[in-house]
């Protein structure tokens, strides 16, 4: 866990559909058809309400560029929310700072629904080919800035990783992470 004053980072190993924070974060695509891996998952175990309320978002602004993020209800998820976020295919440029920018975007989304908790996976970093390692550096450490704000609502970002592999991974960003700071 990393703590920033009484708001906090954890790293978890378990399945996003399953959280109770306030929204969960979907690794989507820009037309947000949940067709496969996380996103399908999330929608799987929401409901078609989460497809459909993407859709008519789609009909609205036609797509979700690469680091924007949207919201919709969550179904019969146990959170409040799914927070859709479109990171970056790996090897189309600029992946770092398009990650950067979906983690953020997410988090500030939140933030304007005055949330106090959610839940990412490691966004691009299964069917997006981000690296992993990579992917979990850039994760931990935008979390960490966005909470070092003041004002803010959010007191509480879980990482949330399905599979063993990239939980591990998260585990040893987030050990490095302390040992840089200590």
């Amino acid at each position: 866990m990393i703590t920033i004053g009484k708001r906090q980072i954890l790293i978890k190993h378990g399945d996003i559909t399953a959280e109770t924070t306030d929204a969960i974060v979907n690794p989507a695509n820009s037309s947000l058809q949940h067709g496969g891996g996380a996103a399908a998952a999330i929608v799987r175990a929401g409901g078609a309400i989460i497809q459909e309320q993407s859709n008519a978002l789609i009909r609205k602004i036609g797509s979700v560029p690469v680091g924007k993020a949207v919201i919709t209800d969550a179904g019969s998820l146990p959170c409040k929310f799914v927070i859709h976020t479109v990171g970056p295919r790996w090897g189309e440029g600029d992946e770092a700072a398009k990650l950067r920018k979906a983690v953020w975007n997410s988090l500030t989304l939140a933030d304007l629904y005055n949330l106090q908790s959610i839940s990412l996976p490691a966004i691009s970093s299964g069917i997006f080919g981000f690296p992993k390692p990579e992917c979990a550096k850039i994760i931990i450490q935008t979390c960490t800035e966005f909470l070092h704000q003041p004002e803010i609502s959010l007191q509480q970002v879980v990482l949330c990783n399905h599979d063993e592999e990239t939980y591990r991974i998260f585990l040893a960003e987030e050990q490095a992470l302390r040992t840089s700071l200590s």
